[in-house]
């Protein structure tokens, strides 16, 4: 064989091994979502809690939240409504003081974003006479499940410091994008948050539906600023070994975008975000899972790993393809990895969000939206490679929102 085709060889059999071993890790791991252990809620409301509600000109969905979130079954006493107007032109901010929340306006135009605000936010109410023991974030177009300060109050009293509730879809059949996001938000909420909240490993956080105690806050402070704020702030909790749990019996709903145009962008400022936060990062956490010998560490570096291994995954099924069709045998790339562990993980793959909708008792139409995934997945690729590039960006790209559903309207 010429060194040309041994190097090509080399290259193949070096993707497989790779792709084989953390396929495999993540199935293992996936399978630990298979189960589900019902958390009764055994603590009485004893937490107060500010509610943080990040708002940019959201006059057409703010109204609905609000008014959701006064009927939640929680003493009203115990907790209070602060809607973060951000840089707001629109009438937000009167709207929010109509329906009655604690409208807190911020106009600075050098510090756009989310994770600005909350910032912001978070100084101001650490300065005001009334302290809460926790704080509470939702994006404005979200709906709330009316026991989410009921779970959030067992968790905090159970020990739990941050917490990330179910993330689900306010429109899921509006179109095929809509009901791609929800398929996959169905999957991970399933197999990789609940799984991994099983095994007592830490759970990412979505940047709403989470619940974060309130000395944690003081004495880390927020400073999450980037595009990401989320998985900033989960990412610097796990270096100091404090791991984000999950509540998979509150929900959260939130409106996912209908048009590929609006649905491209917002995914690309996530990754964006992503990979910024996984190059300040990723090397440190390695360094701490290895020195404390923290698998939940190791996991977390591998999250931030994953735009890179969905890459990996994809030339992996070029190479697949090209098993299939080769005769001359350069694609031998079975060598050092078992076949029967190969192809075995991969079928898994391919099943387990058959199992995890089947598991949450998804409607039998939300079904549909697994033969989309695959043509979901290929308007991802093109991010992928575009945000590894443009990673430094730090504009904010507002995603609008037009729904004003009411929670009746989804139970």
């Amino acid at each position: 064989m010429s060194a040309w085709k041994e190097s090509i060889e080399g290259l193949f059999i070096g993707f497989t091994s790779a792709v084989g071993v953390i396929s495999t890790y993540q199935t293992l791991v996936s399978c630990g979502g298979l189960f589900r252990k019902k958390e009764a809620v055994t603590h009485k409301p004893q937490k107060t809690f500010a509610v943080l509600i990040a708002a940019h000109n959201e006059s057409a969905v703010i109204a609905p939240l609000i008014e959701n979130l006064k009927k939640l079954d929680y003493p009203r006493d115990m907790y209070d409504i602060f809607v973060i107007c951000d840089n707001c032109t629109d009438n937000t901010a009167e709207l929010a003081r109509e329906h009655g929340a604690i409208a807190c306006e911020r106009f600075d135009s050098s510090k756009r974003g989310k994770g600005f605000g909350i910032e912001w936010m978070l100084e101001n109410l650490w300065s005001m006479p009334k302290q809460y023991d926790a704080v509470v974030m939702f994006d404005a177009d979200n709906l709330v499940e009316k026991n989410f300060l009921m779970v959030m109050n067992d968790r905090l009293c159970k020990g739990a410091r941050v917490i990330q509730a179910y993330l689900d879809s306010k429109n899921p059949f509006d179109s095929w994008i809509t009901l791609s996001y929800a398929v996959t938000y169905w999957f991970t909420n399933r197999m990789w948050q609940l799984a991994r909240h099983n095994l007592g490993l830490p759970n990412t956080l979505g940047g709403t539906g989470l619940c974060i105690e309130s000395k944690l806050l003081k004495e880390m402070g927020w400073g999450a600023t980037s595009l990401t704020e989320d998985l900033e702030f989960a990412t610097r909790c796990i270096e100091r070994g404090i791991y984000p749990t999950w509540a998979h019996d509150t929900k959260v709903y939130d409106e996912k975008p209908i048009d590929l145009r609006s649905s491209m962008r917002q995914r690309l400022r996530w990754m964006q975000g992503h990979y910024d936060v996984a190059g300040r990062y990723i090397g440190s956490m390695l360094k701490n899972a290895i020195k404390a010998g923290r698998l939940g560490m190791l996991d977390a570096a591998f999250y931030l790993f994953q735009p890179m291994y969905v890459l990996i995954m994809t030339m992996m099924s070029v190479l697949f393809l090209a098993r299939f069709f080769d005769t001359g045998g350069m694609f031998s790339f079975t060598q050092l990895l078992p076949s029967w562990l190969l192809y075995g993980t991969t079928a898994l793959i391919y099943l387990l969000p058959f199992v995890a909708l089947y598991l949450d008792k998804v409607p039998l139409k939300g079904y549909l939206g697994l033969l989309l995934l695959p043509f979901f997945f290929l308007t991802w690729l093109p991010i992928f490679f575009y945000a590894f590039f443009t990673k430094k960006n730090q504009v904010w790209s507002h995603t609008s929102h037009t729904r004003a559903i009411r929670i009746e309207e989804m139970q």
